[in-house]
């Protein structure tokens, strides 16, 4: 497993990247404000914001990928009563978690969830770590559920870089070229953006933001909060 000083070291954009080195401080801010200030009039209601259980919140990330919100909802409640602990997961043989998991789809994440499961029994006493090394140095664990696990579970100002974040941040901060080729810079963004201690709603208003407003096909650009600051509304009028 590459060392942490390794990880960083290649998702690590050039030095004086002019998206993040040009950003005027008030743009932040406004972001930042107005970003909250929707969360907190709009945000979503979602059972795994009523936790800061880390293992609830890892099947949470896990399920959440590729996968809609509204199909996960009754599938998390489902699999959480039959696996309420890391160590009842652990315990449970994989091709019965995987019965469970149906019909979610993409059938390499409960293997997965299983493995990392044993994992933490083995290494953290059944316990999933708050560390971003320790983390990211398990097995099916990447950057982003990583970031998620620290930021939601333990209330750490920790970046998270999805689908939804990534379009977001990169329609309203760069507006050009292609967010996949960017993503160094955009991980960046996600860092600095972040208003000290206020990490856990602030990721979570990206993720709402990206999914409600900011949508990949016909985003709502004439209500949207950000339109006077988006350097690619236009496109999307």
């Amino acid at each position: 497993m590459p060392s942490q000083k390794k990880l960083r070291k290649k998702i690590k954009p050039k030095a004086g990247s002019p998206e993040i080195q040009n950003i005027p401080l008030s743009k932040k801010r406004k972001f930042q404000n107005r970003l909250l200030k929707w969360y907190d009039e709009s945000g979503r209601d979602l059972p795994w914001r009523r936790t800061e259980d880390p293992y609830k919140i890892l099947v949470s990330e896990v399920m959440l990928q590729q996968t809609q919100v509204d199909r996960v909802i009754p599938k998390f409640h489902e699999f959480l009563q039959k696996y309420p602990t890391v160590r009842d997961l652990a315990e449970a043989q994989p091709e019965d978690v995987r019965k469970t998991w149906y019909p979610l789809g993409y059938n390499i994440r409960p293997y997965r969830l299983h493995g990392i499961a044993c994992e933490a029994m083995e290494r953290y006493g059944g316990n999933i770590p708050s560390q971003e090394k320790d983390l990211l140095s398990m097995k099916g664990i990447g950057r982003y559920t990583a970031g998620a696990i620290q930021s939601f579970a333990f209330q750490k100002d920790a970046a998270i870089l999805d689908t939804n974040v990534m379009r977001v941040l990169h329609r309203i901060f760069i507006g050009t070229g292609d967010p996949k080729k960017q993503k160094p810079t955009l991980w960046l963004l996600s860092e600095k953006l972040i208003p000290k201690g206020k990490g856990y709603d602030f990721n979570q208003a990206l993720m709402d933001f990206g999914a409600m407003v900011c949508t990949a096909r016909k985003p709502f650009c004439l209500l949207c909060p950000m339109r006077d600051i988006c350097h690619s509304v236009s496109s999307h009028e």
